[in-house]
């Protein structure tokens, strides 16, 4: 079971994960509120988390650009 979860989850972008750490709480909590959100509000949240997973796509490759050109 542990590993369907690990192979369903890998593909999410970390957006959860990170919003867990930077708010100190669970990566499955963060998962079900936006779940819970996106039947509230319609899919609105889809589109936050979407977004979120493009932000912190292109941070990370800011960060990889700048560590590059500083070697």
């Amino acid at each position: 079971m542990i590993s369907i979860k690990d192979l369903l989850e890998r593909p999410a972008f970390g957006v959860c994960s990170y919003l867990g750490k930077k708010m100190g709480i669970a990566t499955a909590r963060v998962r079900m509120y936006f779940i819970y959100l996106s039947f509230v509000a319609l899919g609105s949240p889809i589109v936050i988390y979407l977004f979120a997973a493009f932000w912190l796509n292109i941070k990370q490759h800011i960060r990889k650009s700048r560590n590059w050109l500083w070697e």
